[in-house]
């Protein structure tokens, strides 16, 4: 009998009855064994396939959280807490489930009433109290349109209504205080505050954005800088970027299938002029053919006097004396005199009146004629109104690297452009920005080298890389699983189904007789197996000294398993 065989059944006399009925039935042990098992992997199993808890919502209050547990519950969805209670954690795969079915029960609350407010309203409530459950509704639809966006996490905001007077003197405009709680490690930009103080604007009458202040969590005013910008809005810079990137990918797109993807890189700098000019242009110029121009308005006016002669001569004794005979010679009617004549005849006349003879017709007469013609001005009007966002002028800087070849040993080498590939470069690089030298406009080709650690990225090693890592957690939960198995298996339960199922050799060693060779004894040359069966009779001989009562009680169950 081996040392360990004769110590345990020594110690455990009580427990042969036990040990005896699992020897009685082989199949007990296995099955125990085998359920057990069974039941470790099973737990690894679910263990290895526990769900991901996610975040449902965090910072609950006390109204809220209860409210949102008592309907998980309802829903059979497992909860947990994490952070001191400050978050409530949910299966990951159930939290866009939890979210919509909590939203259609009005889950959560939070702490900010909206206009639900004037729901139950009682009768008889006086119009002050009225106004303080209107002015408390919108500032909770305000504090809840503000947490929508999501770099807020919460937000309180104060609105200031002053009462309404009928006196113009007397009337002031509204104010109002916005309280943001942002997400740690966020922050809002200059845009999102300007829509934001434009939000609340909007939604309170006769509300400024100049009159609303806004602040964060950390006591920083954040309305100051929406302030100051003196017109200048977010959306101008994003413009100015957009024009330059837009010229900045018409130049490559042009010169890379020439050069090579990575072999040119162009920068552009957009000077853009946001004015807004509107002006009137009325000029009047005199007309320069008269011929060709417009007649407004023709006025002619024709005035017409004949009746006796006026009294005339010479004042004095010679008017009473008549006057001599016409000298004029005497013509044919029908032909008209000569020049010579006329004006003999014009000299008569002019004599005879002085003279005081008679003037030939009926007396002197006066005719008068008078026209006025109005043309129309030569007028121009010109009204030009130029929008925002024009182009006052462009700088564009363009690189271009020296072009790779390959000599006849096969080595790669670099070689710069000629002036004629540059002057190429250059002109498409012209027409492809719109150049324009009345506008300013500036350009600078460059051919240069590009270094060669400036755009090479090393590449993560294969244990780095993020989905290597990711099947490599995979793969170690279940190999894990795996090891524990066969340790609980080699370890635990296949030593145990060995020495409770097969005790025969144990005894027979100690009794000195063998039914047949053992496993250990079977590979062991004679000499080794003489020397172990005199030990196990020295230590059955040492045992029986120290303890002859065991050894007794032991001899005795022998034999009453040899009598039956």
């Amino acid at each position: 009998m081996s040392s360990a065989a004769m110590g345990n059944e020594a110690a455990l006399p009580n427990a042969l009855p036990w040990l005896e009925q699992l020897r009685a039935n082989p199949r007990l042990p296995l099955m125990i064994g085998a359920s057990a098992a069974v039941a470790a992997v099973a737990a690894m199993w679910l263990w290895s396939r526990a769900p991901d808890y996610g975040v449902l919502y965090s910072n609950l209050s006390d109204r809220d959280g209860g409210a949102i547990i008592a309907s998980l519950q309802q829903m059979n969805i497992p909860y947990k807490f994490a952070a001191g209670g400050g978050a409530l954690l949910v299966a990951a795969d159930k939290v866009p489930e939890a979210r919509l079915r909590l939203a259609s029960q009005g889950l959560p609350k939070g702490g900010s009433v909206g206009f639900e407010l004037m729901d139950n309203q009682k009768f008889g409530t006086s119009q002050f109290a009225e106004q303080i459950n209107y002015q408390r509704a919108l500032e909770g639809e305000l504090a809840r349109s503000i947490n929508s966006i999501s770099a807020v996490e919460s937000a309180r905001v104060h609105l200031a209504l002053p009462k309404p007077s009928l006196f113009v003197r007397d009337q002031k405009k509204p104010s109002a205080s916005v309280v943001l709680s942002l997400h740690r490690g966020r922050s809002l930009d200059e845009g999102q505050i300007s829509a934001m103080v434009h939000l609340i604007s909007s939604s309170v009458p006769e509300l400024s954005s100049k009159s609303i202040t806004v602040v964060d969590q950390a006591g920083n005013l954040l309305s100051a800088a929406n302030a100051g910008t003196r017109g200048l809005d977010v959306t101008q810079l994003k413009y100015s970027q957009e024009i330059e990137q837009g010229y900045i990918r018409r130049i490559e797109a042009i010169l890379q299938p020439i050069v090579g993807a990575n072999n040119v890189h162009a920068q552009v700098a957009a000077d853009i002029d946001f004015s807004v000019v509107e002006n009137t242009d009325e000029k009047y110029r005199p007309n320069q053919d008269p011929g060709s121009a417009a007649v407004r308005s023709q006025q002619s006016s024709e005035s017409g006097q004949q009746g006796a002669g006026a009294v005339g001569g010479v004042p004095g004794a010679l008017t009473n004396q008549p006057g001599p005979d016409p000298v004029a010679p005497i013509t044919a009617p029908g032909k008209p005199p000569a020049a010579a004549g006329a004006g003999q005849l014009k000299m008569t006349t002019e004599l005879g009146a002085v003279m005081g003879a008679p003037a030939r017709g009926t007396g002197p007469a006066s005719n008068r004629k008078d026209t006025t013609i109005n043309y129309e001005l030569d007028r121009s009007i010109r009204h030009v109104q130029q929008g925002a966002g024009g182009i006052k002028r462009l700088s564009v800087a363009v690189v271009v690297n020296y072009r790779s070849t390959v000599n006849a040993q096969g080595k790669r080498t670099s070689q710069a452009l000629s002036a004629a590939e540059l002057t190429q470069i250059q002109n498409l690089v012209r027409e492809s920005m719109g150049f324009n030298a009345a506008r300013g406009d500036s350009l600078n080709v460059v051919n240069s080298a590009f270094a060669s650690d400036a755009t090479d990225t090393p590449e993560l090693p294969v244990w780095r890389q993020p989905d290597n890592i990711e099947m490599a957690k995979a793969g170690g939960k279940y190999l894990l699983l795996g090891i524990l198995a066969l340790y609980i298996w080699f370890a635990v339960l296949r030593p145990l189904l060995r020495k409770h199922l097969h005790p025969v050799p144990a005894q027979a060693a100690a009794t000195g007789h063998e039914e047949g060779p053992s496993a250990n004894t079977v590979a062991e040359p004679p000499e080794r197996q003489a020397e172990r069966h005199l030990e196990n009779i020295r230590y059955a001989q040492e045992t029986a000294a120290k303890e002859p009562r065991a050894v007794a009680m032991l001899i005795k169950h022998w034999m009453g398993e040899k009598n039956a």
